[in-house]
């Protein structure tokens, strides 16, 4: 449990569509991508600002 604490939000760089934000997501907390990205879709969807989230974790993550 520690060590999911212990890591870094960065984007990334192997599982990625357009920036890699879900696919850093799903690394960092061991999820399916396919699974943050249709939370995303969902959000968006539902009248909840997906895309802005999206595009705002796109320049705060870094990538490595």
């Amino acid at each position: 449990m520690s060590d999911m604490f212990s890591r870094r939000l960065v984007r990334s760089r192997t599982d990625r569509m357009i920036a890699g934000v879900c696919g850093g997501i799903a690394e960092t907390y061991g999820i399916n991508a396919t699974l943050v990205r249709l939370l995303f879709v969902a959000a968006t969807l539902l009248g909840f600002s997906g895309v802005l989230l999206y595009i705002i974790a796109w320049f705060l993550m870094p990538e490595y």
